[in-house]
């Protein structure tokens, strides 16, 4: 896992998840679905600092730059896990999942379905 990982700011994290949905895209398209006014300018600079983090990179289409994700949604996702997990349980994942199942966040029905994903996960790491 990759612990040195920076955090995302809530802005950041917000246009990260319009790069995952929508690749390839650009900061016109981005700004467009935000869920706040925001100039281009604006956006373009989150996504400047989004590639100086190593989150998103970006390809040029005429003058057009195009932003499309470097990491993985789950491995970020992942990734801020473990940060809580270090913060709030002494690194212990099986805490903050045992914390997750008694605090009744997932229904039986989840659960048996991510029991089910994490034997197949289990098996592609043999």
């Amino acid at each position: 896992m990759d612990d040195d990982l920076p955090e995302l700011g809530e802005l950041e994290r917000e246009v990260m998840q319009i790069v995952w949905a929508h690749v390839p895209i650009t900061a016109e398209s981005v700004r467009e679905r935000l869920g706040r006014p925001l100039k281009e300018s604006t956006v373009r600079t989150v996504l400047r600092r989004l590639e100086e983090k190593g989150f998103v990179t970006h390809d040029v289409d005429g003058r057009t730059f195009l932003f499309r994700p470097i990491l993985d949604r789950r491995r970020v996702a992942a990734n801020a896990v473990q940060r809580i997990a270090k913060w709030f349980c002494d690194g212990s994942i099986e805490d903050v999942l045992v914390g997750i199942v008694d605090t009744k966040m997932l229904s039986k029905n989840q659960l048996e379905i991510l029991s089910k994903k994490i034997a197949l996960a289990k098996d592609r790491r043999k």
